[in-house]
Parts: C-alpha cells; structure tokens; sequence
C-alpha cells in the first residue's frame, strides 16, 4: 500500500489540535463560551492540549496501516479493543469519553447499522486514510467497523475525496467544498453528533475561512459536540495549510506527542 508519511503527520497533527481545543467546550451549547486558544478543564477536566477518542481511534487505524501496510480491518477493530480495554493510543491509558455506537461495535465486534446509529464516529477518525491509496470498498470498511450505515460510509468516501482533492490542488478542492456549502449558513449550521451535521459543519469552516487557527476555532465555538466537529474540519484546513500552517504555541501545548508520533511513523 502507498502511504505519504508527511501528509499522514499533517493530517493527525491538524485533527488532533483541533480536537484538544474542543475537549473542554465538548456539549456546551453556542454562545455560552469563547474559545480562543488552547483551554484546560472544563467538560472533562483534562489538562490543557488533552485529545479525547477521536483522535486515539484514528491513530490506532495509522499504527495499523502503518505495521501491516495495507487496510487489515480484523486488526484495526482489535486495536480499537486495546484502546477501549486497555488504554492504547489514549494519554496516560486515559479513555474518558466513547460515543455510544462505537461502545457497542467495539464490545460486540459487530458495525452498527440501526436508525439512530449515522453518528459520526467514523468521519471523525477516517481522515488518515487520504494519505493512502486506500479504494472505496476500503474506507467504507473502516466506517464499517463501528459505522455501518449508508450514510456513515458515504460521507467517509467523500470526506477523503475532499482531502486528496485540497492536498492537491487547494484552489480547485475549496471550489469543490464552496459550492457544496453554498446553502449552508451561520443561521443553519449545526454541530451535534449526527455525522451529516459534523461534516457540513466542518466544511463549511473550512470554507468560510483562509487559515487553520480561524477555521478550527470557528469549529469548536459552534459549541455542542465541539472536539469532533474542529477534529474533522482541523484534519480538511491542514490539507491545504500544512504542518506548517498549526500555530506552534498549539503543537506545544498538545500532549501525547510521543503517543502520536509512535503511531505514524
């Protein structure tokens, strides 16, 4: 399997920072709070640059990829069980929060697929897979394995999509994500955990804005399920802003480092 090293640590670094802003503000409704840096406490009580499951998933899918070199679900899906048991890929062996669906899929080794389970706990950790050659039938997989509904895939596939076309060529991958949003506005936006509100959430501020410190925090002060929403929009600006692009006063603050680097190299 083709793996861009350098755009799999872009793009877990743009989620996980986008993740760590959201984890004090996580349920908060919007207005109630202003987020504007690098934040401590609060939903969780966490320290400051604490990420939340969201990106111990996905790290757990690139530490995967990374050893096998290709999509092994039966070893990502074990991983999950490690970091839900055991505390892998979490900080300090710390798993403080977990979606429901994704409690259910990952105990009973079974995706869900019911009427309430289009959450979005596969978009939140599927962002890696762009930076592989990873087809169709494989990130619908990944979904699968605690997302197994018509939605929860599909968004997956176009959510990679839009990362590869941004990486690319960001003029033409914002025109792709600007015309998409077009009838999405501050009024209509929402951000809870249904995993068609996340994704438009996150593309539309990307959209709306031209730098990655103003595109997350716009994500995470729409408030609700704020660590994932500024998860899957971090992960789309450092598409086309890079590494570089993530203010180092951020990447400084952020912990688990080590546990980040282990798991993409």
């Amino acid at each position: 399997m083709r793996i861009d090293s350098e755009f799999m640590r872009d793009l877990v670094y743009g989620a996980a920072v986008g993740d760590a802003l959201g984890v004090p503000y996580e349920f908060m409704e919007q207005g109630t709070f202003k987020c504007t840096g690098m934040d401590e406490y609060g939903t969780h009580n966490q320290p400051r640059g604490t990420w939340s499951d969201d990106t111990s998933l996905m790290l757990a899918t690139c530490a995967s990829i990374n050893l096998n070199e290709n999509i092994d679900i039966n070893d990502i899906r074990r991983r999950f069980r490690d970091w839900l048991e055991l505390g892998s890929y979490a900080i300090n062996h710390k798993v403080f929060d977990v979606g429901n669906a994704t409690y259910r899929a990952i105990t009973t080794g079974v995706g869900q697929s019911g009427k309430w389970d289009s959450g979005n706990g596969s978009l939140m950790r599927i962002a890696p897979l762009a930076a592989t050659n990873a087809t169709y039938e494989d990130i619908m997989d990944v979904s699968a394995i605690t997302h197994d509904t018509r939605l929860c895939k599909k968004l997956c596939v176009y959510f990679v999509d839009i990362l590869i076309a941004v990486h690319k060529d960001a003029e033409k991958g914002r025109q792709i994500v600007s015309q998409y949003v077009s009838d999405i506005n501050e009024d209509n936006v929402r951000s809870g955990g249904y995993v068609q509100e996340t994704f438009d959430a996150a593309l539309w501020c990307y959209a709306t804005t031209n730098n990655y410190r103003d595109c997350v925090l716009k994500a995470v002060n729409l408030g609700h399920d704020t660590d994932t929403t500024a998860c899957v929009a971090g992960a789309l600006a450092v598409a086309e802003y890079g590494y570089e692009g993530i203010p180092s006063e951020w990447i400084q603050d952020l912990r688990g480092k080590k546990i980040i680097d282990s798991s993409i190299m």
